[in-house]
């Protein structure tokens, strides 16, 4: 008798550990629930988390076995129900972040010197962060030497023979939350990705910053698949060989469309990447400056970000959106975080820790990763990165379609006025739309004073 220890792989396919386990022995899934062993997590995201066990737990019941539920110190549950059933082996995928590789740790210590075996797997990444080298200066760097590694295949699901036939009447607790959540489990992810391999891949690059698009049609212009890989209710495996399927079935544009959803699913790598060779990742910044940035204290603005009323209308629908449905589109969530670090002058460390508490889709690495990207403390060739929201808007959201859609105060204006409501004189703004929020800074002025405050931090002032 084997264990499968699942953790962020709420899914029975796909599954390298479990897959492995099965292969001649019989397996008894269980997931423990440990509070003291998560770490923060935002309620949204837990939530979506509880109903993927549920839905896991249906699955194994469908294959005629059960997911054993426990509730403590996972060692210590994972020590007595390996006694229980005679198990000389624990199975389990990798994970990164700083409280699960202290869970793993002791989970290992727990059984060392026992007859149990502990058999971790890479799962998370389609190439084991320890393969490649320790540092890359910028993304392409690091995805010439990643793109070089062999990808493994998706596993398939055990034969049902292969688990063990058990019941487990633990009720799987599923929290109120204060936003309606995606459907959770394994079908309800492969469903939303056929429909985007279906009907969006082909366009991927064409559309995917298309943000009127994004809002007609939001599996279409983009997967919408970072919620189920979040969680681990997909594999990465099984996004990676269904895009490459039909990337080697096409020619010309729809092949470097396909191509440059593929490119995105690498920079999840290298976040994790990032992670695994800087534990601190979430909380340090990865970039050391000759002098210390100096972050501004601004409570009032923080507050405005938070609630979308900054005055300045892309950031505005991106924090509403945030708000409303726990997930943001990737180009607007770049725009809300160069907005917050640049032009407030905010330390991306509080913009990371209010994703972590609103999204959905909260990913640690991907979260730290991407913030310190956008704020200029991370990997990068571009020593102060700042999108300016206005010319943001008017590339991509010209129309003001994503806009009106979060912010009902300017759906009677103009889109042109919208585009440039920053830049307005305070006495249209009013006569415009009198109970949307002015600009809470000078579009110039925080500009500039980002531009100055990162070269004193390079030391080129």
């Amino acid at each position: 008798m084997r264990l499968f220890w699942h953790q962020r792989d709420l899914r029975t396919r796909d599954v390298v550990g479990l897959t492995v386990a099965a292969r001649d022995d019989t397996v008894l899934p269980v997931y423990v629930y440990d509070a003291d062993a998560f770490g923060p997590v935002g309620r949204r995201h837990y939530g979506f988390q509880m109903r993927g066990v549920r839905a896991l737990k249906r699955r194994y019941r469908e294959l005629g076995s059960d997911l054993i539920v426990r509730s403590g110190d996972t060692a210590e549950e994972l020590a007595a129900l390996a006694d229980s059933v005679d198990a000389d082996a624990v199975y389990y995928g990798e994970h990164y972040r700083p409280s699960r590789r202290d869970r793993q740790q002791a989970v290992e210590e727990r059984f060392a010197g026992t007859d149990v075996d502990t058999e971790p797997r890479t799962d998370l990444v389609l190439v084991d962060p320890g393969r490649l080298d320790a540092s890359y200066p910028t993304h392409s760097q690091f995805h010439g030497d990643w793109e070089q590694v062999p990808k493994s295949t998706p596993y398939a699901e055990p034969d049902a023979d292969a688990l063990a036939s058990v019941s487990d009447g633990t009720t799987v607790p599923v929290p109120d939350v204060d936003i309606d959540l995606p459907e959770a489990g394994n079908d309800a992810a492969r469903e939303r990705f056929d429909r985007f391999l279906d009907t969006g891949i082909y366009s991927y690059s064409d559309t995917r910053d298309d943000l009127g698009r994004a809002v007609e049609a939001p599996t279409q212009a983009v997967s919408r698949m970072s919620p189920y890989l979040a969680a681990g209710m997909i594999g990465i495996r099984e996004l990676w060989a269904d895009a490459s399927e039909r990337y080697e079935a096409v020619h010309g544009r729809e092949r470097k469309n396909i191509d440059k959803y593929r490119y995105e699913l690498s920079w999840r790598e290298h976040n994790y990447h990032l992670l695994y060779h800087n534990p601190d990742l979430g909380e340090r910044n990865y970039t050391s400056f000759p002098n210390e940035i100096q972050w501004r204290d601004d409570e009032t603005g923080l507050a405005a970000w938070k609630r979308g009323e900054t005055g300045y209308p892309l950031v505005d629908a991106g924090m509403r959106q945030l708000n409303a449905e726990g997930y943001v589109h990737n180009r607007p969530r770049q725009v809300v975080a160069s907005f917050l670090t640049k032009h407030l002058l905010v330390d991306w460390r509080e913009g990371a820790r209010h994703f972590l508490e609103q999204l959905v889709d909260h990913d640690y690495a991907s979260n730290s990763g991407n913030w310190q990207w956008t704020a200029s403390t991370g990997t990068d060739s571009v020593d102060v990165r700042i999108f300016d929201p206005v010319s943001q808007m008017s590339k991509y959201d010209a129309d003001a379609r994503y806009v009106k859609e979060y912010v009902p105060e300017l759906r009677d204006v103009p889109a042109g006025k919208v585009v440039d409501w920053p830049t307005l004189s305070r006495s249209t703004r009013d006569d415009l739309a009198p109970d949307y929020a002015d600009p809470i800074v000078d579009r110039n002025e925080g500009y500039e004073r980002a531009q100055r405050t990162f070269e004193a931090a390079l030391g080129k002032r």
